[in-house]
């Protein structure tokens, strides 16, 4: 983790992971979570979203709490402005997309990928689908292969209900492409692939950049190990209760579980006692 946040500057923006964080076991947003938000910002404390999710899969929330700031999706491999304009992308180079997708059909793992704005994926019946449609809030699209947006690849999703393979694919994925693809578990199912350049960390130093901010006066939440590299840049990082030991190890501070409104917990008693300090009236 970074160093503590000045505590005379206080905090000056919070980044939020989305699922297992800012949302419920059920993915809702509770009334006191939105409260929480609105709190952030009479306390002159900007906030914003960091979500393993494609674009369209957090517009929703990104109304609802009426986001003034950009927003990073794929894990940081998007930035965009609150219309949903991309301000930056990085997507996997066409080799490494085509080489992951081998090995993962290889281990027999199902392969999601998001490209030119669509979710498509080869077995519409695989695991787990039908959650995610309900997530992200749009249908898949079934394909033969991958092959016409090999090179536009915003983020491979390898996809099991066995944890045990998925976790035994990204030890070897990490080993295949290192240095070459960011590779992490965003859930004990779901095994996120994108550029390089495409983690939480860069996409909160992104965000601290756009907004001329020190990222030691940034505070962060998350609850898996795809948000542990966000932990490492910010001033100040929350894991949630029901975060493995891993990720709790990488946090200053732990709150409540996302069943037990971790997040408004977190805001009440760890962000808005190191808000910034009023201006003196001279």
């Amino acid at each position: 983790m970074a160093a503590r946040a000045d505590e005379d500057e206080g905090i000056a923006l919070l980044v939020a992971d989305v699922d297992g964080t800012l949302l419920t076991p059920g993915k809702a947003l509770t009334p006191r979570a939105r409260i929480a938000v609105r709190r952030l910002s009479l306390a002159g404390i900007d906030f914003t979203l960091v979500s393993s999710r494609p674009p369209r899969g957090m517009a929703d929330l990104v109304s609802a709490l009426a986001l003034k700031i950009p927003f990073a999706a794929f894990n940081g491999g998007a930035l965009l402005d609150p219309d949903l304009r991309v301000i930056e992308a990085h997507r996997l180079p066409g080799a490494v997309a085509r080489a992951m997708l081998d090995l993962l059909a290889q281990r027999g793992v199902d392969a999601w990928v998001f490209a030119d704005g669509d979710w498509r994926l080869r077995n519409p019946a695989g695991p787990f689908v039908a959650d995610h449609r309900r997530t992200v809030g749009f249908d898949p699209v079934t394909v033969a292969d991958f092959a016409d947006v090999m090179d536009r690849i915003d983020k491979i999703v390898g996809v099991s209900d066995s944890p045990p393979r998925l976790a035994a694919v990204e030890a070897e994925a990490r080993a295949q492409f290192h240095g070459r693809a960011t590779i992490n578990l965003s859930r004990s199912c779901y095994l996120d692939v994108t550029n390089l350049e495409a983690n939480k960390g860069g996409a909160v130093l992104a965000l601290c950049a756009k907004l001329g901010l020190d990222p030691r006066r940034a505070a962060v939440i998350g609850d898996m190990m795809n948000d542990v590299s966000m932990f490492e840049v910010a001033g100040l990082a929350i894991a949630m209760g029901q975060a493995p030991d891993a990720v709790k190890a990488g946090a200053d501070d732990v709150t409540t579980s996302n069943g037990d409104e971790g997040f408004a917990n977190a805001v009440a008693q760890f962000i808005l006692p190191r808000r910034p300090a009023l201006p003196v009236a001279s």
